[in-house]
């Protein structure tokens, strides 16, 4: 029998909400990744220490861990709609706030220092506020997957990060025009995201709590056991017969959680090791190719390594994981194993296209990577907790972004060998503590749909 309630499984998701979901997380990727195109180039146009220009982001990946369980939570009782509207008000506001900021500080009104200062303040409203759609949106997408899909629907998802990264790269050149220069795709991206943000209030229904039970208390409204005598309210159009209803009391899932602990400690590794191999890349291709002088032009290079890189990614989830019908410990295992050569190659090239072959190796393995972590932490607990594990999930990737960037390029800039064998050393670490830890993929999936 279906955890859902009165035993029916959720309706399939309809193509165009799958859509919206997708659009919601695909502009922040690609106005990220666009970001950090340009941020090496601004910031040596500044005249900024590379390691700056990594700790800027410290503040904002702080608050995106911190708030991202928050705003999980508050999605089981707002509505998953609401959260995403918020995050997508947050990274609009943020990012227009940092092309503002970086325009004054390149035109010379402001200091490099306050420019580096005011930007990582407007940079934390992304972390406070945009952390609240991905939880959210995987939310959406998990409470209304059965277990067998749900890897399958989650790496969609996830795939939209790996087509914003090719996206964003892509355009970040052709949206360094005259006027704004350097800072024109912040301002770009900004307009994209309040076309999808209209998009959002206007196509996709409702979802607030806001209708009323008879008889019994809905304890566990997931459960086999669980009254489904549910009342609904007119101002819940969306919630089709049989489509899971927003929680309103369940116990906080902790981090501790034994169910999620090996899924937990692989998410932080691999996570370490990705963003810290994705804040060396930008300025070991202004090194290796001898662009310090003329940062401008190294906004082209590095978007092409960046798009190479997010080709592997969505080869990895477009391609692989369904081809193969890849579970969360496989695609976690071999993603890690890939990571770990690809970094490798990248540590030793010299020219661009050994860059570019190193960061598609590498990134193909992150590919496989991050679905498989994602979809097993979700299938590791019960249906009534996906809202939480959103959280859980947009938090343990946000820790990586804390520290991971900023101590790798420090390091990158003293002994680049070393900072290499750090980030692959995490990836093996990871693929240890997998192959003893994680769950089989069949015991996972055969679980039951609770």
């Amino acid at each position: 029998m279906s955890g859902e309630s009165g035993g029916r499984a959720a309706r399939p998701i309809s193509r165009e909400r799958m859509a919206l979901l997708f659009m919601v997380m695909l502009v922040t990727a690609a106005g990220n990744t666009a970001m950090q195109s340009v941020m090496p180039s601004i910031g040596t146009e500044l005249g900024v220490a590379d390691v700056w220009i990594s700790a800027a982001y410290t503040w904002s990946a702080l608050l995106w861990v911190i708030m991202a369980p928050f705003w999980a939570r508050r999605s089981d009782r707002r509505g998953r709609k609401a959260m995403m509207a918020l995050g997508l008000i947050g990274f609009i506001a943020s990012f227009t706030l940092c092309g503002l900021i970086l325009w004054f500080g390149l035109a010379g009104a402001l200091s490099a220092t306050l420019t580096l200062i005011f930007f990582a303040a407007a940079r934390s409203l992304y972390g406070g506020f945009g952390s609240a759609a991905p939880p959210a949106v995987q939310a959406y997408v998990a409470s209304r997957t059965p277990r067998s899909e749900r890897t399958k629907a989650l790496s969609l998802i996830a795939s939209s990060f790996g087509l914003g990264t090719v996206i964003g790269p892509a355009l970040a050149p052709l949206l360094v025009f005259d006027g704004p220069g350097l800072v024109g795709p912040f301002l770009a991206f900004s307009a994209f995201a309040a076309v999808v943000l209209i998009a959002l209030r206007l196509r996709l229904p409702g979802d607030d709590p806001t209708f009323a039970a008879r008889g019994d208390v809905l304890a566990a409204p997931f459960s086999a056991s669980s009254n489904s005598n549910v009342v609904r309210s007119v101002q819940e159009p969306d919630r089709a017969e049989g489509e899971p209803a927003p929680i309103t009391d369940i116990p906080n899932l902790s981090w501790r959680d034994r169910r999620l602990r090996p899924w937990i400690v692989a998410g932080l590794l691999g996570g370490h090791a990705q963003a810290a191999l994705l804040g060396i890349v930008g300025f070991l291709v202004l090194d290796r190719l001898g662009l310090r002088a003329t940062p401008d032009e190294g906004t082209g290079p590095i978007g092409i390594v960046l798009m190479a890189g997010a080709f592997a990614t969505l080869l990895a989830q477009w391609g692989l994981i369904p081809t193969l019908k890849m579970g969360p410990r496989s695609a976690t295992l071999w993603g890690v194993t890939l990571a770990f050569i690809g970094t490798l190659v990248v540590g030793a090239a010299g020219d661009l296209h050994a860059i570019a072959l190193g960061i598609s190796v590498a990134s193909l393995g992150f590919g496989l990577f991050r679905p498989g972590f994602t979809s097993g932490a979700s299938l590791a607990v019960s249906r009534s907790e996906q809202g939480q594990i959103g959280g859980v999930v947009a938090s343990v990737n946000g820790a990586a972004y804390i520290f991971a960037p900023s101590i790798g390029v420090l390091i990158y800039g003293w002994q680049p060998w070393l900072a290499f064998g750090i980030i692959a050393g995490f990836c093996a670490v990871v693929a240890l503590i997998g192959w003893r830890s994680l769950e089989s993929d069949e015991v996972l999936e055969a679980r039951g749909d609770i």
